[in-house]
């Protein structure tokens, strides 16, 4: 029998340094409110959070991909019940309560829809070449998605696409026939923005599809000439598609000085945050903009501007660098373990990662439009927390086996 590997430390103390993070900003960001509650939930979260990462690492792999499919079952019947029972927060169905305990299907669902892709794709009948079996794998992650569409949680919606992507190329999906698919729906998504911005975005899209497949072909006019038509419909019908407050996102995004004290007004409070903070910081506890609450529930969204003014460049930059060697650790055991199903839950899961920080962080700098996206380990709440904590605890369950991982090739 082959011996196990010792426990991973580089993922352990990166995601450890992350949750340190996210608690101090947590707790500068409600110091003075009179209301410690949030900084006290957290840390029960985050133990909750290391007792759900020690059972899937003690757990035996072939019982978390044997069950993938009723761990997926679970999910949906979560997010059909929160539509039913759950509470409703700034305009979103998202959060449901069992006794004292509040928490977030979708961050479930995220979860079960990587592992329920990951068992179909790897199984060895699965041929992702075939259209029917294309089409089952499409439907796993199309239903959360459309629940989640319908709370309406346009931001965590968005967030399941870059995993669906990675998962089916890892799988052997052609890459080319991927960009075929997806280039119209970034269009159509492109509408709600400026028309500027639109066709500067099909230009390049057609760019891509001309360097990646340089014979000339007219489904290349195709598929951009049907996402620009599709764009130009959003485009006009946007304030019949969008929420209120979404189209407002969009227009402080394009020119946040629209509305400075309405929908611009945390934008523009963070990058006064973040460029306050220097290089060194104001210092833990004594950032202004923090302490003085210029930004509402400055711990969940925006609370990479709370640590890039206390703590400055050299503290937002070794936060970026924990979430590099979490990362590219991850990126590292997927290459080293020889087993398709644990490479793409990796890979599903370092998908997500990566989305989550490029949006949080993006949206912070101004960079991104405001879409609800909390940051990885360090913005408050539970669900979220433990979520991305059992995923860690699996990819340092799938690196302790990894020598019968790569052995076997399967689970059997």
């Amino acid at each position: 029998m082959e011996k196990q590997s010792k426990l991973d430390l580089s993922l352990l103390l990166s995601m450890s340094g992350l949750i340190v993070f996210g608690l101090m900003a947590i707790y500068s960001a409600t110091n003075g409110t009179g209301d410690t509650t949030l900084f006290y939930r957290q840390l029960v979260w985050a133990i909750v959070g290391v007792v759900a990462l020690l059972f899937v690492y003690y757990n035996d792999v072939r019982f978390i991909r044997d069950n993938s499919y009723i761990f997926y079952a679970v999910g949906l019947l979560l997010l059909v019940a929160v539509l039913i029972f759950g509470k409703k927060i700034a305009g979103q169905t998202s959060w449901m309560k069992i006794g004292f305990l509040s928490f977030q299907p979708s961050e479930i669902a995220k979860m079960a829809t990587i592992l329920a892709l990951a068992r179909f794709l790897s199984d060895d009948e699965t041929d992702i070449s075939s259209i029917p079996h294309l089409l089952v794998a499409l439907a796993i992650p199309f239903f959360p998605v459309l629940l989640i569409m319908l709370q309406p949680d346009m931001g965590t919606m968005l967030t399941f696409l870059p995993l669906i992507a990675s998962m089916l190329i890892l799988a052997g999906f052609d890459i080319y026939v991927l960009m075929l698919i997806v280039f119209p729906v970034i269009l159509m998504i492109s509408g709600f923005f400026n028309i500027y911005f639109i066709f500067v975005l099909a230009l390049l899209l057609m760019t891509i599809l001309r360097l990646q497949h340089t014979k000339f072909n007219v489904h290349q006019l195709f598929v951009i000439g049907s996402g620009l038509a599709a764009s130009l419909f959003t485009h006009n019908f946007a304030s019949e598609i969008l929420k209120p407050h979404q189209i407002k996102r969009i227009q402080t995004f394009i020119d946040p000085m629209s509305d400075p004290r309405g929908a611009g007004y945390n934008a523009l409070q963070a990058k006064i945050a973040i460029s306050s903070g220097g290089f060194f910081g104001k210092g833990f506890l004594e950032g202004t903009q923090t302490q003085l609450r210029f930004i509402p529930a400055q711990w969940t969204d925006f609370i990479f501007c709370v640590i890039a003014e206390e703590l400055g460049f050299i503290g937002a930059s070794l936060l970026i660098a924990l979430f590099l060697a979490l990362i590219l650790r991850i990126i590292w055991a997927i290459h080293s373990i020889n087993n398709k199903f644990v490479e793409l839950t990796l890979a599903g899961f370092v998908s997500l990662l990566c989305v989550h920080v490029i949006i949080n962080i993006g949206m912070t700098l101004g960079m991104i439009p405001v879409i609800g996206v909390p940051l990885p380990f360090v913005s408050y709440g539970g669900s979220s927390l433990v979520g991305n904590m059992i995923m860690v605890g699996l990819a340092m369950n799938f690196l302790r086996n990894k020598r019968t991982l790569g052995y076997s090739g399967r689970l059997g």
